[in-house]
């Protein structure tokens, strides 16, 4: 208890310092931080699928970042966060924490969701918005699409987000400054040509995330070489892989 209230006084004192400046820079969109998607896969081989709401996670942070709409915080940022308050273990994350988490890394809205696999070539994504200023859950979509297009099943719940999703810009003028600054995603383009990734890919790019996230670099980098070696236009394998490696992704 106390290691969290000295995490959150930290953080909110670095939001006091910087906030007029990131205001600023953000100027009239909404911050969203895009958390991990529950897996509600249906059928004997559900369990198959249980490491895919990472890879999830970072498509969609991905595809947003590239959206002028939204300022998307990096899920480096929001990994950072959920270790720091014992969370990394927990699993699949409700929407009282996501509005913990949330506020910490300055997000106004969180974004949560699932992914189910019917095991016939089908799936589907629901995403839903959770307001950090009110705890209220809304905007539910659900988009679906064959297994062997993940990239575009998450470009269709980008654009929901950033289009249907009603995310109107929540000013805190209370002066306590208690959100700290969300450190934006990078923008990562895919390559020149139009990545159509299948979901097996997807599922060992989503285990590469989780071996990074858990130090295992060597694991993280094998992993990502698969995923290059499948499809080496798709830059944010590139740059993980080098990240891991410490290597360059030119």
């Amino acid at each position: 208890m106390k290691r969290f209230v000295r995490s959150a006084w930290a953080l909110a004192l670095a939001g006091a310092m910087v906030a007029p400046a990131m205001a600023a820079a953000q100027g009239n969109k909404p911050v969203v931080a895009v958390f991990a998607f529950d897996n509600n896969s249906i059928g004997k081989d559900a369990a198959d699928y249980n490491g895919i709401g990472k890879g999830v996670q970072d498509f969609l942070i991905t595809d947003l970042a590239g959206n002028s709409n939204v300022v998307v915080v990096d899920r480096d940022r929001i990994q950072q966060v959920l270790q720091e308050q014992n969370l990394i273990k927990q699993g699949a994350i409700d929407p009282q924490t996501a509005v913990r988490i949330g506020k910490l890394v300055g997000a106004q809205y969180a974004i949560l969701g699932g992914f189910m696999s019917d095991g016939r070539g089908h799936m589907v994504l629901t995403g839903r918005s959770v307001s950090m200023e009110t705890g209220v859950i809304s905007n539910p979509e659900r988009v679906q699409a064959k297994t062997d297009d993940v990239l575009g099943l998450i470009s269709q719940l980008s654009n929901k987000v950033t289009h249907d999703m009603k995310l109107p810009v929540i000013h805190h003028d209370d002066g306590m400054g208690m959100n700290a600054p969300a450190k934006p995603a990078e923008e990562k383009k895919v390559g020149t040509t139009n990545v159509k990734m299948d979901l097996r890919t997807a599922m060992l790019y989503s285990k590469a995330l989780d071996a990074q996230d858990s130090g295992d670099k060597a694991k993280a980098a094998e992993l990502f070489r698969q995923v290059v070696s499948k499809f080496p236009d798709y830059t944010p394998a590139k740059d993980h892989l080098a990240k891991v490696t410490g290597a360059s992704s030119d």
